[in-house]
């Protein structure tokens, strides 16, 4: 922990992490946004990928901050791009953020920890 961290917290390799992808929702009142969220934790956990699912009813910034600070290194962020069959990727320890369609993002998943 003490060499993988950075000023929003640790940055645990794939290989030990808690949890493999963080899997944030943004809206849970929104039907189509949790309908992919869940369809997504569902097709990663039936792959034995571990995954944290944040539908906490709090600010996005603040559940990125968190996983973050717990250091999960792939995060999945469920939002208003559903509607076009959109999510967005990021890295652990990366800016880059990655629109990918549904099926891509699962692909790229399994592929990078399978």
């Amino acid at each position: 922990a003490e060499q993988r961290n950075d000023e929003f917290g640790l940055n645990w390799p794939l290989s030990v992490a808690p949890f493999k992808v963080a899997l944030v929702l943004i809206n849970e009142e929104d039907s189509k946004q949790k309908e992919v969220a869940d369809y997504i934790y569902d097709t990663l956990t039936s792959n034995n990928i571990s995954v944290i699912y944040d539908n906490r009813n709090e600010r996005p910034g603040v559940k990125f901050k968190d996983m973050d600070l717990i250091g999960i290194p792939l995060r999945i962020t469920v939002g208003k791009k559903t509607v076009e069959d959109i999510v967005e990727f990021k890295l652990r320890g990366n800016n880059e953020i990655e629109e990918l369609n549904i099926s891509n993002v699962i692909d790229k998943i399994k592929n990078m920890c399978l």
